[in-house]
């Protein structure tokens, strides 16, 4: 979290904060320490659901200290994380600023500069500290909000042609998991990266059964829990946001998101994904399982398509990367998956970069 609360305390003119869960004393601190060398500041936390408790002891400690905080409209859920600085530069965040799970759970976030975007997600932040019910945000650039979210992101699932990665809390849309399990029919690699929750076995059976491969952690303590909010398609573009897939997430709560191709986001993305995917449990009867095809003959089949890739990140000539082949530049370090399925690792060896089998 350093970079965050870096970011937070780089603060030269105003510091906005939309947050569900706010309980971490260290950035309590620096929004205080904000406010007394006069940055304006202004806090909106949720009451509505669990951060209405959460948020309490946060709001009384930023209240008695002369910090403007706020109760969001609470005739929605105000799950949005997002903190903006200076007018200049937003947080998108797939986490809350709650301090006792950042040493165990998979969250992400990205600093996002375009100017449309920031004008856009400060507008509605002037919205939202007014008390008015959430509606759906101007896009800016690339963002993506709820409520009204889920066509972006069945969309978005349905633009892949290679692959798709998927990292949530929830598997509760009927919409995105249709999406996933169509992708998979036509012969999209897909795959699902969550933390076990017998709420969304069911979800989890029919996934499995359309070919679409489903990773598990389990839900322990000791183990990583994957409360990142993540679509990767192709390895090429990416949804990265507060939305979990449930109708209440994408249709009624306040919700913020973005969707980029930044090579340098997509970079870490992928290998991030990658590692989680090799790490966790893949699912009984889904690695071996072909997914479904349709009924279209061979004979009405495009023989120039290509098949589908399971692999990241893709080459510059769309393909694979197989162990013992040269990295790119961007790709040092990173941790991939061949043609094969294997993981794959970005190493400097004999004075040049390879891919090594992990």
């Amino acid at each position: 979290m350093t970079p965050i609360y870096n970011f937070m305390s780089s603060a030269r003119q105003s510091i906005e904060m939309t947050m569900y869960e706010l309980s971490d004393p260290a950035a309590e601190q620096i929004l205080i320490t904000d406010h007394e060398r006069g940055v304006r500041v202004r806090v909106l936390l949720d009451r509505d659901y669990s951060g209405g408790s959460v948020n309490q002891a946060a709001y009384s400690t930023l209240s008695a200290a002369g910090v403007p905080v706020a109760w969001a409209n609470d005739s929605e859920i105000f799950h949005q994380k997002t903190i903006t600085v200076d007018d200049a530069q937003s947080a998108i965040m797939t986490a809350n600023l709650t301090s006792q799970y950042y040493a165990t759970t998979r969250d992400f976030v990205i600093m996002d500069n375009q100017s449309a975007d920031v004008a856009a997600i400060e507008s509605v932040f002037t919205s939202d500290w007014s008390g008015a019910v959430p509606s759906p945000g101007p896009v800016g650039a690339d963002l993506v909000w709820s409520p009204g979210s889920e066509p972006q992101l069945v969309a978005l699932i349905d633009s892949a042609q290679r692959s798709v990665e998927v990292e949530n809390e929830e598997m509760d849309s009927s919409a995105i998991e249709g999406a996933l399990e169509t992708d998979a029919s036509r012969g999209v690699a897909v795959t699902v990266i969550m933390t076990s929750d017998s709420d969304w076995d069911s979800a989890f059976s029919q996934l499995e059964s359309a070919g679409v491969h489903v990773v598990l952690y389990p839900d322990t303590s000791s183990a990583l829990s994957i409360h990142a909010k993540v679509i990767d398609v192709d390895g090429a573009k990416a949804f990265v946001g507060s939305e979990n897939f449930s109708t209440a997430s994408l249709d009624y709560n306040r919700e913020l998101g973005v969707i980029t191709s930044s090579t340098a986001v997509l970079g870490p993305l992928n290998s991030a994904l990658s590692g989680d995917t090799a790490s966790g449990q893949e699912q009984p009867g889904t690695s071996n399982r072909a997914p479904a095809t349709s009924a279209t003959p061979p004979s009405a089949q495009t023989p120039t398509t290509p098949p589908a890739l399971a692999c990241s990140p893709i080459d510059d000539e769309g393909g694979c990367y197989e162990s013992g082949e040269y990295c790119r530049d961007d790709d040092h370090g990173m941790t991939g998956r061949a043609g094969n399925g294997q993981v794959i690792t970005c190493e400097y060896n004999n004075a040049a970069w390879y891919w090594e089998s992990s």
